[in-house]
């Protein structure tokens, strides 16, 4: 089987962006067709201002709504990553192997720099490097396959790269994997300002769907989002991005395969926010409430990422050694 390898960072609460446009997939397709870990990438959570305790607890939130989704301890492997010490190990290798250049071209560093600045914080230093830590997430497992959005596609490319010149330089080790940009149900852009993409860490929830939020928050939050000056419904990204953005959803929640045809179905915006706001509620309902009974026995969501650290450890650990005698580190003799 191919091996994937794909995680969610716990910088805010998970949205309904993140459950369809990555999640969903993972559950329904990527657990059933490959050996795939999913794991929650808490040391990437550090490389911005953050407070301690909420990164442990989104944390803690996320890996209870991926079980919650439906992730299947028993088909795929999930973990936090901080709990496996060789995401560590093999990210300074990778710094060492990467250069300033390829560190500095990466986007995310420069918008996230830059918003840094302007908000009159420090730039980490983990920030810049912290592709190579992304690189050594991908590359301790042997991955053949990423399943990332475009806007990470860069990143899994950087780990092509990384692959490559390691084993050119010192002996073949890692598998060279390849970024999967899966077909996504529905681009989910913020209700508020459709033309930007939901994202879980933005200041204004107003045009947020959390995965946690009680149905008549969604409903409140959809019969409010901002649609268009015309009043005729119609399918246009360009011209009708709000109006556009309703019908993407009602078309991912209920499983209509044709938005443009969904759209004509509707004469007025009351009407398609209506059906829209019953349909995510129903399509977010069973998570909401399995995610209640998970958290309600923390025992066993501990005990399902302690096992999963535990595998990924045995997955990872012979390929970190292998890299690091590679590159010439003496290796630990066992006490006598």
């Amino acid at each position: 089987m191919k091996r994937i390898f794909s995680g969610v960072k716990p910088t805010g609460h998970l949205t309904l962006g993140n459950y369809l446009g990555a999640v969903r997939r993972w559950v329904e397709v990527d657990q059933h067709r490959a050996d795939a870990l999913f794991s929650v990438v808490d040391l990437h959570a550090l490389t911005v201002e953050h407070d301690p305790g909420r990164v442990t607890r989104l944390s803690r939130q996320a890996a209870t709504l991926l079980l919650a989704a439906g992730l299947d301890p028993e088909r795929c492997t999930v973990f936090v990553q901080s709990h496996v010490d060789e995401h560590a190990r093999l990210s300074y290798l990778m710094e060492c192997v990467a250069t300033d250049g390829e560190m500095r071209r990466m986007i995310q560093y420069k918008e996230k720099s830059v918003r840094a600045r302007e908000a009159g914080q420090s730039v980490r230093l983990s920030l810049l490097t912290y592709p190579a830590l992304m690189a050594a997430d991908i590359l301790a497992y042997g991955t053949d396959e990423v399943p990332v959005g475009e806007d990470q596609t860069q990143h899994v490319e950087l780990a092509r790269d990384l692959a490559v010149r390691f084993n050119q330089r010192y002996g073949h080790v890692f598998t060279v994997p390849r970024a999967v940009n899966p077909v996504v149900a529905a681009r989910v852009m913020d209700l508020q300002d459709p033309t930007s993409k939901m994202g879980k860490s933005h200041e204004n929830g107003s045009g947020i769907i959390y995965l946690l939020d009680d149905a008549d928050t969604v409903r409140r939050k959809i019969m409010r989002a901002v649609t268009d000056s015309g009043r005729v419904v119609v399918y246009d990204r360009e011209e009708s991005p709000g109006v556009a953005n309703l019908v993407d959803l009602l078309a991912a929640a209920t499983g209509c395969k044709g938005p443009a045809e969904l759209a004509d179905a509707y004469d007025s915006y009351g009407a398609l926010k209506k059906d829209t706001a019953e349909a995510v509620v129903e399509l977010l309902r069973p998570v909401r409430e399995r995610h209640a009974e998970l958290a309600a026995d923390p025992g066993y969501v501990a005990g399902v990422l302690r096992e999963g650290a535990e595998r990924a450890h045995g997955m990872a650990r012979p390929v970190v050694d292998r890299a690091y005698r590679a590159i010439g580190l003496l290796p630990a003799e066992p006490a006598v």
